[in-house]
């Protein structure tokens, strides 16, 4: 009896070790849809970057490694890191924003639906990514746009700043996700 005890103890172990280390499936087929429509919804809800917010806009923030640093990490730890501080900054005041209202509630939904997906992928929702390549850098990024709009009073200029590099971010995060899941 003892020794059947321990068969099924070892057994579930084997079993969770064995898909803990597989990729989650949700990751491989539906993240980069997601994004596909995240990107496209970023587009369509605003259109043009506007003329009267030229003089206000910013160089691009968005570093052109940060995913690159990411290399050693898991796909759904990096996504779901990314993707909550997306969430976070369009639950902000849009009250200014003279986008697509059905456009914009859409992109703050599939966000959503991203976060909730990528935390199920992650074990126990961990919000730290595990190294130290992009995660300082992606805050640092993030921090930088909450700053834009704090310093320009969440006004619609600042927002258009900030749909502009998110749109580059989801742009670069596309790149990654094809780079590291196997369609």
């Amino acid at each position: 009896m003892a020794v059947l005890k321990w068969l099924s103890i070892c057994l579930t172990l084997f079993c969770q070790g064995t898909a803990a280390s597989k990729p989650c499936r949700w990751t491989q087929f539906r993240l980069g849809k997601l994004n596909d429509v995240s990107i496209d919804l970023l587009s369509d809800m605003g259109g043009l970057f506007p003329l009267m917010c030229a003089e206000e806009n910013v160089e691009q923030m968005f570093p052109e490694d940060l995913y690159k640093n990411t290399e050693g990490e898991d796909v759904s730890v990096v996504a779901l890191e990314a993707m909550r501080y997306v969430d976070q900054l369009y639950n902000n005041s849009l009250t200014p924003v003279t986008w697509n209202r059905t456009k914009l509630n859409m992109f703050q939904n599939v966000i959503y639906r991203q976060v909730q997906n990528l935390e199920l992928c992650v074990v126990g929702g961990v919000w730290e990514s595990s190294g130290d390549g992009g995660s300082v850098t992606l805050k640092t990024y993030f921090n930088k746009l909450n700053t834009v709009l704090k310093e320009k009073e969440h006004s619609a200029c600042a927002w258009e700043i900030v749909r502009k590099e998110i749109r580059e971010n989801l742009v670069q995060f596309k790149k990654f996700i094809d780079s590291r899941v196997k369609r």
